[in-house]
């Protein structure tokens, strides 16, 4: 190689692969620092694209978490609202069919029509107070529905079981009572049909929450697939990268012993001239 003061050739190229050096382990320490293989675009442009597109449905899937978890919350206090309900009625039948009786006198009907009545004032109690976030699936006939999906297509319906008094499932009268023999025999027959509508009202509302309890385990399982899935595309191998941590860091030594020594070379030339 020709000896120059002008054009340092092996500096040159001794510049060149240091920086090439310098530029790789750049890249390895920003692996090493985020733990991700793909940070962004400009690293692996297509990769990073089904990176993004899988971290938004995860985040969609989070919001079909939540919007799970609230009508299961729902759900779940209409049940035990339904629950109380059904054993109040059990009480009230009981309470009917000892008033039914011809051999009780007056007073025991009497005290007997004041736990009716005191059952019956607990269930609209139970019905206008078995709220949850705003929802109340007891006491009007209004339902609602849950997302399923990410996309937002698939949804749950979740109805309502209006158990007010005097409505379809719960035909006791708002002001029934049981003060006479008469009224305790019909009112029997009314307990009877009101207890049989909450129990299936009750199993209704039993598969709703079991469906949302499936669903929601799905969903959990389709969230931990794609996090799984994100982590296969985009995160490093650390034990890769500390490995070629410590090669590059060897090699950058080299480079600049190597630009250190073809920086020097013009100097040489000084003692063809003594």
């Amino acid at each position: 190689m020709a000896l120059g003061v002008n054009t340092n050739v092996g500096a040159m190229v001794a510049l060149q692969n240091l920086s090439k050096t310098n530029k790789e382990l750049e890249t390895v320490q920003g692996r090493i620092n985020t733990g991700l293989s793909v940070a962004s675009a400009k690293d692996n442009g297509g990769v990073y694209a089904i990176a993004q597109s899988m971290r938004g449905d995860v985040a969609s899937l989070g919001a079909v978490g939540t919007s799970l978890s609230r009508a299961k919350s729902v759900v779940d206090v209409a049940l035990a609202a339904g629950d109380s309900i059904s054993d109040l009625l059990v009480q009230m039948k009981e309470k009917a069919v000892a008033a039914s009786d011809a051999s009780v006198d007056t007073t025991a009907r009497n005290a007997l029509n004041e736990d009716f009545v005191a059952l019956r004032k607990q269930i609209a109690s139970i019905v206008s107070t078995a709220n949850f976030a705003g929802k109340n699936l007891i006491s009007s006939g209004t339902g609602f529905t849950a997302i399923a999906s990410a996309d937002g297509t698939q949804k749950i319906s979740v109805n309502a079981e209006n158990l007010s008094l005097g409505g379809s499932i719960i035909t006791i009268a708002a002001a029934g009572v049981i003060d006479t023999q008469a009224a305790a025999s019909t009112m029997l027959a009314t307990v009877n049909t009101s207890l049989t509508n909450t129990n299936r009202s009750l199993a209704r509302l039993g598969s709703v929450s079991k469906r949302l309890d499936l669903q929601a385990t799905f969903n959990t399982k389709v969230t931990d697939a794609l996090t799984a899935g994100i982590g296969n595309l985009v995160d490093a191998d650390l034990s890769v990268e500390s490995a070629r941590l410590q090669s590059l860091q060897v090699k950058q030594q080299l480079g600049i012993q190597a630009l250190s020594i073809a920086n020097s070379a013009p100097s040489t030339i000084l003692g063809l001239f003594r």
